[in-house]
């Protein structure tokens, strides 16, 4: 029986001025993996993402969430993090997740609690207070609260301290649910997150210049996702 699958794009291409964001992407997402979206910056990962999450719309092609087009319908099925700091300096980091509560149907408390209590924040702290790394922790624990079928993840380790990096990846492992939930992590941090990827497609000046399961890859070559990054884009 063939998966079902839930990202679909075909020839999904978005530009800005002169500059193809995406060009020509076609992917097939089947439900319940997570993908390793790599590439440098400036590569195309997070207009990807903005582009599945409802964020932005394609120039040319189409990107489908469960079969349906990218719209209202589908914002209620993704749970997106920017690479961006949205937080309000001025929220306690309970304020921050009983505004999000109040922004979606599928919030899960009893996760948030969990995830607050993992990450070692706490809820009467301001956000202004907070380290870059504990904000990043925050950010992931909004994220991962909803009880969402696609998470989309754009560079959740960018700029966040060691302690915090093992936080959050420990955090996405305990938050995924295989067969449930997909999770489409873009990152040019790969040895640190390597080792929770099914699957990786690599982004290069908006094209996919390599899409295949992480452990083909790692036995065909012989080496980590790691070493194939640096050989790629070297």
């Amino acid at each position: 029986m063939a998966a079902e699958m839930l990202v679909q794009t075909d020839n999904l291409m978005k530009r800005f001025g002169r500059t193809k964001a995406t060009d020509g992407i076609s992917v097939a997402i089947p439900k319940g993996i997570v993908v390793g979206l790599i590439g440098p910056n400036g590569s195309g990962k997070s207009t990807f993402l903005k582009l599945l999450a409802g964020l932005l719309r394609p120039d040319k092609g189409s990107v489908k969430i469960n079969g349906v087009p990218v719209g209202l319908r589908t914002k209620a099925w993704v749970s997106y993090q920017p690479e961006i700091d949205h937080l309000y300096n001025w929220m306690t980091v309970e304020q921050v997740l009983e505004f999000a509560a109040s922004l979606v149907p599928d919030w899960r408390w009893e996760r948030a609690d969990e995830l607050i209590g993992f990450l070692n924040l706490e809820k009467n702290a301001k956000v202004g207070n907070l380290s870059k790394g504990m904000r990043g922790r925050l950010k992931l624990a909004v994220t991962l609260s909803r009880d969402a079928d696609l998470f989309l993840l754009d560079e959740p380790l960018s700029g966040i301290d060691p302690p915090s990096r093992l936080r959050i990846i420990k955090s996405l492992i305990g938050g995924y649910e295989a067969g449930r939930h997909t999770m489409i992590l873009s990152t040019h941090e790969v040895a640190e997150t390597e080792g929770i990827f099914d699957r990786v497609i690599f982004l290069d000046e908006g094209q996919i210049k390599v899409d295949e399961d992480a452990q083909t890859l790692r036995s065909r070559y012989g080496r980590s996702i790691q070493g194939l990054f640096e050989e790629v884009y070297q």
